[in-house]
Parts: structure tokens; sequence; C-alpha cells
């Protein structure tokens, strides 16, 4: 078994990481009901990959995700840092004291639980299985009119990812930075953040956590590291990828360096506009150097992308947008942790399994040797066999990486597609093998193709858990499949009661698009960082970042850059 470790360090990559959970624990729940359709059934993946067994002090059996989460002191709600299946321990009382007077104690209430926490408190206390069949009538009523309220609630009142996380976690699993920074806003930038994590003991516990999860595993495939990078935790990720690479330097990284739309609007004042620019110089080059590669994902709007077709999306709501960016980022897990099936297999839901050192050496271990990937989704996929009001699904592949260019034609492109739960046409799910057809044809009809692709296909189509967004359009049908004309009801947007499953289609590609981004960066430290008399000396300065460490940073970004577009370079050098 090839296991994988899962890091979120921050506010909106828990918030993604909320939503991938859901994912994996629907799965399960499919897998086992009686109710679900067979391709949730047999869906031909371990899950073992990313859970591990456990028993509780009282002999309780758990499976819960091999994970380490890090947000700041309260980030986690009403949900308590142990998690909820195992008793809290409390310390003991100290046994001699050498304060003789007066003590107060200050105690605050625990957070109330919403709707949806509450449902799921009533389910555990209730006969349900995991499918939500009820034992009769009234209760399915009930249910019913319950789980509209529960939309509702989850649409309006969501503050925390753990509002609407319905998975159990370890108690190694929830790292709450305690007495720190409680302010987000204040949390802003790499320097704090890497100040913050690395006095005191966190870098010890948080290793601890990390090497509990580890050193259990028989054969570990790789690290996958969700890192909200827009401010302070893109320092502490910077920090833990060092230790990473001290303790663990076999085990690769696949890094996501994600962000909200909201981390885009425009700070108040000159000063604080060049530290976001260096800021994210310095954090994606920091970043990019301690892992194999590095996926940078969100864009400013997604409501106004080539997905609000079919989507209908609130940029101010991050429980919205990382719904879409964790559909992403589980379809690109799904070849890790698909069944190997051997030559001679008759039949099999899955093809093109690949482990994620695999992944790697496609996209940044030849050719060009470029460990930056740009990420595509296309959700809902649409039918292979396209009909006039729907568009081929390679031209459906949104970017979900900022900053790349469009309709460039790169003749050394590499990419990784996994294509899941596609309809042949109409209703029909298409087969492992029909789907490969259809992406080949594709590809040989396309006026610019990769020099090579590697192509993964599951059967089993994206489940849609309850406490996932309303954010479906009024052309997308209970199956995720397509409409030309919009469905009848009182709702402007359509969620988990109205879908049920969604077809998929993500790609990671290493290719020239990603240029902008890197010369973006490149550029805003060379200009307010490295020049003579550049505004930005005294900020990286106090990030603890002197001339030499910068013009490091400078060499990490450029040669970057030197990998896609040599000539890029060579004109500057000779500026």
């Amino acid at each position: 078994m090839r296991e994988i470790v899962t890091i979120q360090a921050g506010n909106y990559a828990n918030f993604v990481g909320s939503h991938f959970w859901n994912f994996q624990d629907e799965l399960l729940g499919l897998a086992d009901s009686t109710e679900s359709e067979q391709i949730f059934k047999s869906h031909g993946l371990n899950m073992d990959v990313l859970y591990r067994s456990g028993e509780t002090q009282q002999g309780i059996l758990t499976y819960t995700p091999r994970l380490v989460s890090m947000g700041l002191q309260g980030s986690l709600g009403s949900m308590s840092s142990r998690g909820t299946l195992y008793k809290e321990i409390k310390e003991a009382q100290v046994g001699s004291l050498t304060w003789t007077g007066p003590v107060t104690t200050q105690t605050s209430q625990p957070l109330q639980k919403n709707l949806f926490l509450q449902s799921l408190d009533w389910e555990e206390n209730t006969n349900v299985d995991r499918s939500g069949a009820y034992d009769n009538e009234q209760n399915e009523a009930h249910a019913e009119v319950q789980d509209k309220d529960i939309v509702e609630c989850l649409e309006n009142e969501i503050q925390y990812w753990t509002d609407f996380s319905k998975v159990h976690y370890h108690p190694q699993s929830l790292y709450e930075l305690c007495g720190l920074w409680t302010d987000i806003k204040d949390f802003n930038n790499y320097g704090i953040g890497r100040e913050a994590f690395s006095g005191g003991l966190h870098p010890e516990q948080v290793n601890e956590r990390l090497r509990f999860f580890l050193e259990e595993c028989d054969h570990p495939q790789g690290i996958q590291f969700i890192v909200d990078d827009s401010g302070g935790f893109s320092g502490v990720a910077g920090e833990v990828l060092e230790i990473i690479a001290d303790d663990y330097p076999n085990i690769p990284v696949l890094l996501y360096s994600i962000r909200s739309p909201d981390s885009y609007l425009d700070p108040s004042n000159r000063k604080l506009t060049i530290a976001r620019r260096l800021h994210n110089a310095v954090s994606f080059a920091k970043q990019s150097a301690l892992c194999k590669l590095i996926v940078p994902v969100g864009l400013p709007s997604l409501s106004t992308s080539k997905m609000s077709k079919y989507l209908y999306l609130e940029d101010r709501k991050p429980y919205h947008t990382s719904a879409v960016y964790a559909s992403a980022l589980h379809s690109i897990s799904l070849p890790f942790r698909m069944e190997p099936h051997g030559p001679s297999a008759q039949y099999s839901s899955t093809s093109g399994a690949v482990t994620m050192n695999d992944l790697i050496q496609i996209l940044a271990g030849q050719g060009r040797q470029n460990m930056v990937a740009v990420l595509d989704a296309s959700m809902p996929a649409p039918a292979l066999t396209s009909t006039g009001f729907q568009q081929p699904l390679l031209e459906t592949l949104q970017p979900l990486t900022p900053e790349t260019a469009d309709d460039v034609e790169d003749m050394q492109a590499l990419e990784s597609i996994i294509i899941h739960g596609a309809f042949a046409s109409g209703l029909k799910r298409a087969s492992v093998s029909e789907v490969t057809e259809a992406l080949q044809a594709a590809y040989t009809n396309a006026a610019r193709r990769p020099k090579f692709s590697h192509l993964s296909v599951a059967q089993c189509p994206l489940p849609i858990p309850l406490p996932y967004p309303s954010i479906f359009g009024k052309l997308v049908g209970e199956r995720g499949e397509l409409f030309n004309t919009q469905v009848s009801d009182s709702s402007s947007s359509r969620g988990s009661l109205e879908v049920h499953s969604v077809p998929m289609a993500a790609r990671l590609r290493s290719s020239i698009a990603i240029l902008p981004f890197l010369e973006d960066r490149l550029q805003n430290l060379r200009k307010l960082g490295i020049a003579r008399g550049a505004l930005g000396t005294e900020i990286l300065g106090s990030w603890g970042l002197g001339r030499d460490d910068v013009e490091d940073i400078g060499e990490t970004l450029s040669d970057m850059v030197t990998k896609l577009n040599p000539i890029s370079e060579t004109s500057s050098d000779s500026d």
C-alpha cells in the first residue's frame, strides 16, 4: 500500500480540505449503502491510501484521515482540537502552588453547533444508515424538511471550515497556533508567519504530529500539501517544508499553493501593495524550492470564469469557491489510489493508476524539468459525444491557476489528465475504453496537442454530499448531466438535494502558459527588492531577509523562467 499524508495550512486551505474530506466520507458511505449506484460500490479506489485505521481508549474502531491541519487559535469553531471521536483529557491539577492569593478563572462558552452539525449528532444517535435511509415515512418526511433547513443554514451561516465538515478527525490532526495572531488581518505576510511559527515549540509539535502519521506508513508515496499562501501561513508552510526536507528527504511533496478571491482585493495603501507583491514572489520561490511539484491555485474571480455557464458561484463566499478547488484536487488525487489491474483483467472501473512520484516524474522529471504545473478543471464535464449546445470536453477545461496565458502553442508541453464519471451520451456512463478512445480522437483532431499526455480514467463520478454548497446552475441535472434548457424550479441555484453527483475532468500540465505568473513575480522582486534604491528593501529586512537572501530568491525565480523561455532571461541580462 502506498500511503499519502495530507497537510493543510491556513484558513482557506482548511476550507478546501473540509470539502475534500467530505467527498472521501461520502464515497465511504456510498460504498456501504444498499441504495447507491453500482459505480460507487465498485469504485476501484483504495481509501487506505488517505485514511488510517485506529481504536479509541474505549475499544471503538476508527477510520480517520491521515492529516495534519494547521490554523490560528480559535479557527476550529465549535470543534475541539482533539476532534470528536476521542474524549477530552483534562489537565491534572497541579500538586503544589506558590501563589496563595485570590484566583479567578475566566472561561468562554463553546460556540453553538449549527443545524448541520446538530443533525450529524442526531444521526449518530438514531437508527440511520450511511445513505440517509430512515426507518419509517414519518422520519423520512422529517428528514426532508430538515435537509432543506440545513442547506439554507449552510448557505447563510458558514463562518468556520468546521461548520460544514462531516468527518471525524484524529486527535493528532488538528493543530492551532495558540496565543499568536488571532486577528487574521495582521497575519498577512511571509515574514510574520515564519517568525510566529519558528518561535516556541511549534516546529517540534507539528513535526511530532507529522511523524506520528508517517512512521505508521508502510510505503508512503508522498505528502499532499495544501497551503493558503496569501498571508502568514505561507511562512508557516515554508518552515514545515524545511522540516520535511531535513527529516523526510525521500518523501516527495506535491504542493498546492492556494488562495481565495478576496486575497486579490487591492490593499489600502502603497506600502501594503509593495509588501503584497514582494510576499507573492518570496512565498512562491521559498515554497517551490522545498517541494517536487508546485501547483498555484486560485483565480481572482470564479463567478466570471468559463465555469459560470453551469455553476452559480459567489466569490465572496469561501464556502463556495473552495468547493470548486476541492473538487479538482479530489479528481487529481484519484490515480494515486486506484487499485492496480493486471493486463489479463476483463473489466475495470479505473485505468491509468500512478503514484505521486510517477506524476511528478511525468511533469517535472523530463524535458525542461519545469516543476510549476497549471491546474485545469471541467465541472461538470460534458458527455463524450457532445451535442450542439455542448462544447467538446477539452475546450471546457478552465485554468484554475491564476495569471496563465491563453491559447499558447507549446511543442514541449506535458500533461496528466483524469476523467471520471463521464457520460458517453445522454445518461449512459462511458466505459474506460470509450473515454480513452474519445480523448485520443480529440487530440488527433486538435490544432494543438501536448508532447506527452497521460490519461487516467474512473467510472465513479464526484459524489455531492449534503454540506456541498448550492452552486449548480439550472442547466445541471441530478447526475450532473447538462441540459440546453433550464430546469424549472423556484431556486436560482441547485445543491446537494437536487444534484447527487457530477462527471469531472481535471488536468495538471507543464506548459509555457505559466510564464506570466512566473515573470510577474520575478519582475516585482527585481524592481521592489533588488534594484538600487528599491522601495521594498526595508520590508524584506523586517522579514529577516538580507541582500544575499533576496538575490538567491531572484535566482530561483530566474531559473524557473529560463527553463520555459531562455530568450526572456537572455534579453533581460543584456538590458
